[in-house]
């Protein structure tokens, strides 16, 4: 069968032919060939300066700007960059690593390490290589220069066969037939090679005595029987065990240092990713040691969990799991029926050091973030260093469970193609004032802004009343019973003249900046069938309902985004789920059930949903534009396109997650080339340039005992740029009313409700349990008063980025705005004195410019 693995195979085979002729000995006097580890060019002139770091005295000079140098270490490939603003020097690997008291084996290896490569054999079994364990101890590497950089070729093992390339076991039989098969000279090479187990009567594998010329022989008896990897299976079948060959463990990769501007840019090729078929990489981790702080350094560790946290360095947690959490959140054709862990997501593909607030190090992943992970970990744990760095899935892989008379079998199932993105990370090197998170934010808010990765700044009038995000319920589905026979109801929740109703209060309260989302108004309600088509409920209105509704908010001065589900299908009426949803890597359509938080398990006596594969994703869009601009609606509500991102492991038609992720910009592509303004959910950084409005933006991070503290870094990003709330007050985990202000100001966030007109015991034992205090007169008179006062405060800075965010004291944090508002929040429940000036137990403080 021809795929990708054969042509890689035939790629790695040529590319280690010329490896190896790279690798010869040069001491034979021919002067043009060139050991492996010997560097392929030389720099002309040496790159000029003086460095109080003598470490630099045994490294190279190979590329300079008016920002950076970039030097490489011969013996060891070893790279760092030396910052010619600050001084400071960042190494790739920790230059006092020799002399670490914690790490040991493998683990001491590591810090010498640019790139760990986990492969898997044919039973999904992994194994790890490491550069240097596995490449530059053997001096299997060339380094070679290329436009403002260097590239470093590794190769990983060695091709020679061993005696893990020999049957573990031979039968009785087995051994007799095979022996009848060969010349005096083979027969006795097996004789030595396997001993005959006087108990059971099996030849076992006699790996003492496998060496030099008897492991030849006993190699070439077994090439001469004819010996197939059919035969091997069924001896493993018969006798109960398992190996993996040795052949085809040589592995290839390459990884370009080139500097850009005021950062390097460290990229892997995907294509220099060499392996065979029997052993496909399955991750590769990039740079784990790259400016890692020892355990005498103060500082933290910025993960982009949620809305941000930091990990302060030595901080002594090294009973709690160190960190790692996938950007973007889950795949969710990867899900298993039981996978019950929540958290929350990774927006924005970064990560970075603090070193006592004089240095800083921003990593922004660039290419390969819809499959990277974001790794980071404290000093005593497996040694004495602090550091954080991505890895990246090459091949995916799942599980077939099997069973047969009474027993189970799992057998791994592959990923057919690698993913087709390059891993790159660009690291920024920062300092003084810069060196803070709130100096990554600018700094990657700035670089979004020049890559056009962000809307256009809203312009800042001044005393401009802040936008009330309400989402309003339309209908759902509710199972009835007539004569004893269940059926299924479209229960109306929110019709439009009701919501009529309610903007009219909210008008009538001096609510005027009303951004509102509409749900479940189309399809047969909030679980509506897959949106290739829209036809709008008769329950809530019906089309000319609808046509009216969007009349009246265009003359009440209202915002209306009536929301659309793309990515995930809770109806299967008109949808083939066996054609049109996501395949996992075991052939089977990718199922998600609710999840019953109450007992944290999967609800299975509940409907599904199914996760639409991406390749339909730009039809249906399409599809739904089409009669979508029917209605002349300005915007458009995002339930999961911002927020979700999947894969299709259909056979033959494989969709990875970086291919889906250029799928869903396309779509929000479409979206835009009609005019219409975009409210999402979630707000993943891919989806950033095309929104106006973000519901359900993070607003903490997940609380992971690692972490020391939630910063609003994701906010200092995008204020400015585009409005955001939280999660809905009346459905979020806040303990009271002056929580919830508290977070709003000090993270620059809108106040958000959602709300029905009907009753809450309307939704009692339906699967919408969740919406369990959604009825809007319940909180409308909350609303106004929580309203007015986050308004009160934040019309003073609207459309204003966030320039400044830090910790006072335990509970009393500081945020500053870009025309010099500052507030300080008081969380505890005792008043504290900030500078002279009092703040109330659970108050605040607003100064500045105001």
């Amino acid at each position: 069968m021809t795929n990708v693995y054969s042509v890689r195979l035939l790629a790695f085979f040529l590319v280690l032919i010329i490896l190896s002729g790279c690798s010869e000995n040069t001491s034979s006097g021919e002067d043009d060939e060139k050991d492996l580890a010997e560097i392929t060019v030389t720099q002309e002139e040496p790159l000029q300066g003086k460095f109080e770091d003598s470490r630099l005295e045994h490294m190279k000079g190979m590329a300079e700007n008016e920002s950076l140098q970039l030097f490489v270490e011969e013996e060891t490939a070893n790279m760092a960059v030396h910052n010619k603003n600050s001084g400071e020097i960042w190494y790739s690997n920790p230059p006092e690593r020799d002399q670490d008291s914690i790490a040991s084996g493998v683990n001491a290896d590591l810090l010498s390490s640019q790139l760990q490569m986990q492969f898997l054999n044919q039973f999904g079994q992994g194994s790890t290589l490491n550069t240097f364990s596995d490449s530059i101890a053997h001096e299997q590497y060339r380094i070679e220069e290329i436009p403002d950089g260097i590239r470093v070729v590794y190769q990983f093992g060695q091709a020679e066969q061993s005696a893990g390339d020999l049957p573990l076991m031979l039968s009785q039989e087995r051994f007799e037939e095979l022996t009848g098969l060969l010349d005096s000279t083979g027969e006795r090479a097996l004789m030595i090679a396997y001993t005959q187990n006087r108990e059971t009567g099996i030849y076992e594998r006699n790996d003492s005595a496998l060496n030099g010329l008897q492991l030849q022989r006993a190699l070439d008896a077994f090439e001469q029987t004819g010996y197939s990897e059919e035969d091997l299976e069924q001896d493993m079948a018969e006798l109960n065990f398992t190996q993996e060959s040795e052949a085809g463990r040589v592995f290839l990769a390459a990884i370009e240092y080139t500097l850009d501007g005021d950062s390097l840019l460290v990229r892997v090729p995907v294509s220099d990713i060499q392996f065979s078929e029997q052993f496909p990489v399955h991750q590769i981790a990039m740079m784990r040691f790259f400016g890692a702080a020892d355990s005498e350094e103060e500082g933290s560790i910025f993960v982009p969990d949620g809305s941000g946290a930091l990990i302060h360095f030595n901080n002594g947690k090294t009973r709690h799991p160190s960190y790692q959490q996938s950007v973007f959140g889950t795949d969710l054709s990867t899900v298993l029926t039981t996978e019950t862990r929540t958290e929350e997501t990774v927006r924005l593909p970064v990560f970075g050091l603090i070193r006592d607030e004089s240095e800083a190090m921003l990593g922004i992943i660039e290419e390969g973030a819809s499959v990277a992970r974001i790794n980071a970990d404290i000093s005593g744990r497996l040694n004495s260093y602090n550091s954080v760095y991505p890895t990246f899935t090459v091949v995916g892989k799942g599980d077939v469970t099997l069973e047969a008379d009474q027993q189970e079998r799992t057998i791994p199932r592959f990923q057919e193609e690698a993913m087709k993105s390059d891993f790159a990370v660009r690291y920024v090197f920062l300092d003084g004032e810069d060196a803070t998170y709130t100096g990554m934010a600018s700094y990657y808010r700035d670089y979004l802004v020049q890559q056009d990765q962000l809307p256009l700044k809203a312009e800042a009038t001044g005393e401009e009343d802040i936008p009330f995000f309400l989402q309003l319920i339309g209908s759902a589905t509710k199972q009835k019973h007539f004569a004893g026979v269940p059926y299924r109801s479209l229960e109306s929740l929110t019709t439009f003249e009701q919501a009529e109703h309610i903007i009219e209060e909210m008008k009538a309260e001096q609510i005027n900046n009303i951004q509102l989302n509409y749900t479940g108004w189309f399809n047969k309600g909030v679980h509506h069938k897959v949106a290739d088509s829209i036809s709008v409920d008769r329950s809530i209105g019906g089309r000319r309902g609808l046509d009216d509704f969007i009349d009246f908010t265009e003359a009440q001065g209202v915002e209306l985004y009536p929301e659309v589900a793309m990515l995930n299908v809770h109806s299967t009426s008109g949808f083939s789920t066996r054609s049109e949803a996501s395949r996992t890597l075991t052939s089977v359509p990718a199922t998600i059930y609710p999840l019953n938080l109450a007992l944290n398990s999967r609800d299975r006596t509940q409907d599904p949903s199914y996760v639409l594969s991406p390749r339909l994703v730009e039809e249906y869009t399409a599809s739904m534009l089409h009669d979508f601009s029917r209605h002349n609606a300005s915007g458009v509500g995002l339930r999961d396109l911002a927020d979700s991102l999947n894969s299709d492991f259909r056979r033959n038609e494989q969709l990875d997650r970086t291919e889906s992720e250029a799928i869903s910009k396309n779509a929000l592509e479409l979206i835009q080339s009609e005019n219409l303004n975009m409210m999402a959910s979630g707000g993943n950084s891919y989806a950033l340039p095309y929104l106006k409005n973000i519901i359900n933006a993070p607003m903490s991070n997940s609380g992971f005992k690692l972490q020391d503290e939630a910063i609003p870094f994701y906010q200092m990003v995008i204020r400015g740029h585009i409005d955001y709330s939280g999660a809905p007050y009346n459905l979020s985990t806040n303990l009271s009313d002056s929580d919830y202000i508290l977070k709003a100001l000090e993270y620059g966030a809108n106040v958000h409700f959602k709300w029905m007109y009907e009753p809450n015991e309307t939704l009692k034992d339906t699967s919408f349990n969740y919406l369990y205090a959604v009825n809007y007169n319940q909180w409308f008179d909350q609303a106004v008063d929580l309203y007015h006062e986050v308004n009160d405060v934040l019309k003073n800075v609207a459309n204003q980025s966030i320039t400044s965010h830090q910790k006072l004291d335990d509970g009393v944090f500081e945020t500053i705005y870009e025309n010099g508002v500052s507030i300080i929040v008081n969380y505890n429940h005792e008043p504290v004195t900030v500078e002279g000036e009092a703040i109330e137990a659970q108050g605040y403080l607003v100064g500045g410019d105001k």
